[in-house]
């Protein structure tokens, strides 16, 4: 889908900004909103660069540099806290070989970090994408990271 075409989809509104980069990013190869992208949003909605830059740059769910194909984010919150979600990001760390923040080599997984999940019931959790995964331990990261790099290397990626 064009970029032109996400637009198209929504009225040129300031509530419908959010909508509008969420799309945006999630068309993007690369896992990001470019300049060019909020330059092009700002001129949809009438408004300044800054404005469109301040909300992207606001949201943690919002990048502006490229990331990996699969966005892992690990919560921080004191119930993960007092369930082991250090002993979580070490082996996570191990395992992609990559620090909070950074991007794997093959731009397969980012690893990022969430104030709260809503997931406590299920702590310590993390989110691959859209998609929650609870009650973690060294042995499930390591299948569920493997279960996405089996699925990437038979998709050709």
């Amino acid at each position: 889908m064009k970029k032109t075409d996400i637009l198209a989809r929504f009225p040129p509104r300031m509530e419908n900004l959010l909508l509008i980069l969420n799309d945006l990013q999630n068309q993007s190869r690369m896992n990001c909103l470019s300049k060019k992208d909020l330059t092009r949003v700002a001129k949809y909605l009438n408004t300044t660069l800054s404005t469109i830059y301040g909300v992207a740059s606001y949201y943690s769910m919002f990048s502006l540099t490229p990331r990996g194909r699969h966005i892992i984010r690990m919560c921080r919150s004191p119930v993960c806290h007092c369930a082991g979600v250090s002993d979580m990001f070490d082996e996570l760390t191990r395992l992609l070989k990559i620090e909070v923040g950074a991007t794997t080599p093959d731009r397969l997984f980012t690893l990022e970090t969430a104030e709260c999940l809503g997931q406590c019931d299920l702590a310590p959790a993390m989110m691959i994408d859209d998609v929650a995964y609870g009650n973690l331990t060294a042995a499930s990261l390591a299948t569920i990271i493997g279960r996405y790099r089996n699925k990437s290397a038979s998709q050709g990626d």
